[in-house]
């Protein structure tokens, strides 16, 4: 064989590599709406990620705030207020598992009650109970009878763990986190259909360079190949420049401080950073698995 020719096969394999590599056009319609949409999908995912961790971050918040602590409402007469306030203090002092107590003054009821009535409150009109603020050690205490005691010794002694206020808290910021993670599978599901859209479409728009590959010997899982390679680096591209506008984008948000009741910011915190950055490249891996099912559908469908 003089150096100048070449296998039987090797013109018709070059043919086939040529036009696989032009199966799908490097820019266009497909082409945006593919790099498009991966990075809207990426940029709304770092906002529901965010999400989710902020409640994650709520629920533990609320966990921690209410678990260690308890109240006791002293409601009685005024000339035995005192003597049933010595008594709750002293069966609070025997009790296994409360490392304090103690009866919180007027100015901290009236701190209390300011949200509701204003800061200009007069507590002398006014026949409220005495609190006592009780802190649990970290074993905790038995809340069902600590009750039954201070109802038999104590009466008009009331223990209030906390319990009713924690856990629908802590329920509705579970809930929360798993609508966020809802919105986040909801968010792949539909890049996976636009992404096989876009890669359908192109192979439609395609069908007689695709015949034409065939006639030359190319298999479908090298044309399948072509579309798959092209359109996991188009979502890879795209989910990436989403992913970092949406971390620019929480990055940015004012954090709500300790005086907001709900999200202490969405902003991730410390090695929570690092989860967005997984977006761009599981946001590959379902355009990967997408398109090569739907061009592998439609091969079969093409004659």
């Amino acid at each position: 064989m003089s150096p100048g020719r070449h296998p039987a096969g090797a013109p018709a394999a070059g043919l086939a590599a040529m036009a696989a590599d032009r199966v799908v056009p490097p820019a266009g319609f497909t082409a945006r709406l593919t790099a498009l949409a991966a990075a809207a999908m990426a940029f709304l995912a770092v906002f529901a990620l965010a999400l989710a961790l902020a409640a994650g971050r709520l629920a533990d918040r609320w966990q921690d705030a209410l678990a260690g602590t308890a109240t006791v409402r002293v409601a009685a007469p005024p000339e035995a207020m005192a003597g049933t306030v010595r008594a709750v203090l002293a069966i609070l002092a025997q009790t296994p598992g409360v490392a304090a107590a103690r009866p919180l003054d007027s100015a901290e009821q009236r701190a209390l009650l300011a949200p509701w009535f204003g800061p200009d409150l007069s507590l002398e009109r006014l026949p409220l109970p005495t609190l006592i603020d009780v802190v649990a050690a970290p074993a905790g205490f038995d809340a069902e009878g600590l009750a039954m005691r201070l109802a038999a010794e104590a009466p008009g002694a009331i223990l209030d763990d906390h319990g009713r206020w924690r856990r629908p808290l802590v329920a509705a910021a579970g809930r929360l986190r798993l609508l966020a993670l809802a919105a986040l599978a909801l968010i792949g599901g539909t890049t996976a259909a636009m992404v096989a859209l876009a890669a359908e479409a192109a192979l439609a728009a395609n069908r007689q360079v695709i015949g034409v590959l065939r006639l030359v010997g190319a298999r479908d899982a090298y044309i399948a190949r072509a579309f798959v390679r092209r359109f996991t680096r188009r979502t890879l591209f795209g989910a990436a420049a989403g992913t970092l506008a949406g971390m620019a984008a929480v990055a940015a948000m004012p954090a709500a401080g300790a005086a907001a009741g709900l999200l202490d910011g969405l902003a991730p915190a410390g090695l929570d950073w690092v989860l967005p950055l997984a977006i761009p490249g599981l946001a590959a891996i379902v355009a990967f698995a997408a398109t090569r099912a739907a061009a592998f559908r439609l091969l079969r469908e093409l004659p």
